[in-house]
């Protein structure tokens, strides 16, 4: 897998990822170079046409590694944490990368995918995250239905987010809690939602009555920090 960019490349240096080779652009003058040159791992500085040329994005901003395929964590991994995210159907890369980066800065303990009819981490979610992918637990599971019922196991109370169920500034939110985040075009699915022990929705006042599936994870897991 390759992985561009300044910043997705720092993270990665920070993280346990296994890094093969990380090529940087002859001119590049940046205080990164310090880090890869002592890092351990192998680099090697090129010309920015030899960049471009492995670049899928083209924004490589003179920096881009060579990393050994996402290692993707147990489900197990992470139900010891007090906040874990549920993607159920989202299958744009952007949203996905950006969903990530939030969630990483947002505390959340881990996300949940599932194997199929989703997005996963790939060289351009990594690079949308801005690198938070290094550090996110991310778990993908061949049923959702069957880790929400898991995690009802150990405690965890599970909530959907969609356009029809409770204000979330009035729902408890504290405690051991997951959160399901539905598919930009079909939201949660009907089995999956009835699993749920409830409904969140974000107040909204504007004429457009929905939100982009990455910014509505923003502004949930906002309001589950301003509880806690």
């Amino acid at each position: 897998m390759i992985v561009e960019g300044r910043n997705a490349v720092m993270e990665l240096l920070k993280s346990d990822a296994t890094i093969d080779k990380i090529l940087i652009d002859k001119t590049v003058k940046d205080h990164l170079i310090d880090k890869v040159k002592t890092s351990g791992i192998h680099y090697q500085f090129v010309e920015k046409a030899a960049l471009e040329r492995v670049s899928d994005s083209g924004r490589h901003q003179g920096f881009l590694a060579f990393v050994t395929d996402f290692n993707y964590a147990e489900l197990e991994d992470f139900i010891d944490k007090e906040v874990i995210l549920i993607l159920d159907g989202v299958v744009d890369v952007h949203n996905f990368g950006n969903i990530i980066r939030t969630a990483e800065c947002m505390g959340v303990g881990g996300i949940i995918i599932p194997k199929n009819r989703s997005a996963t981490v790939n060289d351009t979610v990594i690079r949308v995250s801005a690198g938070a992918a290094a550090h996110m637990k991310i778990a993908r599971v061949t049923n959702i239905n069957q880790a929400i019922e898991k995690l009802k196991k150990e405690d965890f109370w599970i909530f959907a987010a969609e356009a029809d169920g409770d204000a979330i500034a009035k729902t408890n939110l504290k405690g051991k809690v997951a959160i399901v985040m539905g598919g930009e075009d079909t939201g949660v699915s009907a089995l999956t939602r009835k699993l749920c022990d409830g409904v969140i929705s974000i107040q909204m006042h504007g004429k457009v009555n929905s939100l982009n599936v990455a910014s509505a994870t923003a502004m949930v897991l906002y309001e589950i920090n301003r509880q806690r």
